[in-house]
């Protein structure tokens, strides 16, 4: 079967859109989360988002274009500033190991971007999960230093491979970066033998 890897954060709502339409691709998705934040200054990408505030207004109306387009709601939870990043970050990782990434990815990002259900704690994290029929609790400490040293590993190894933010995507050692890439990620999918 076709295979891409998938790289993103839930912090992206570009990340959240493409998830929405990886399963029109056909293929076996790898599930690469990572903290687009660490990557990014590791790699020296400024998101001029922060600092720009006519930039901030206008992706506001993209992304509500996009999930129009895309068919989907979009609306960003109220609890994101107080979010537990980093400890979605840490479960999402356990899921993949236990081959549940897709149910989790999906379930944290409806819960960022299209719900209003509480995301500030690894307790919130948990509920939502468990909201998705994983076993939380088999995920393990996600505030432990293992998870930590895990997520560190992961951000090196993305800043290695050139990645600068999220989502990213590779078919093979091609490099796609954006939601509105993926009409290449589909057509690089189709060249694999």
């Amino acid at each position: 079967m076709r295979s891409l890897e998938f790289h993103f954060d839930f912090r992206s709502p570009y990340s959240y859109l493409a998830l929405t339409r990886l399963p029109l691709l056909n293929a076996e998705i790898d599930y690469r989360p990572f903290d687009v934040l660490d990557v990014m200054g590791k790699v020296g990408n400024v998101p001029t988002s922060v600092t720009c505030q006519a930039k901030r207004r206008y992706l506001q109306q993209d992304l509500r274009r996009w999930a129009m387009h895309y068919q989907v709601p979009i609306a960003p939870n109220p609890g994101m500033a107080n979010m537990d990043t980093r400890a979605m970050l840490h479960a999402m990782l356990a899921a993949r190991r236990k081959g549940l990434a897709a149910t989790a990815a999906s379930a944290l990002f409806k819960a960022v971007w299209a719900s209003q259900v509480p995301i500030a704690s690894e307790g919130d994290i948990a509920s939502i999960l468990e909201g998705a029929g994983i076993d939380a609790a088999a995920l393990g400490d996600l505030g432990s230093a293992e998870a930590a040293a895990e997520l560190a590993a992961v951000n090196a190894e993305a800043a290695e491979r050139g990645i600068f933010g999220a989502p990213t995507f590779f078919v093979g050692e091609q490099q796609f970066f954006g939601n509105d890439r993926l009409e290449f990620v589909a057509a690089a999918l189709e060249a694999q033998p």
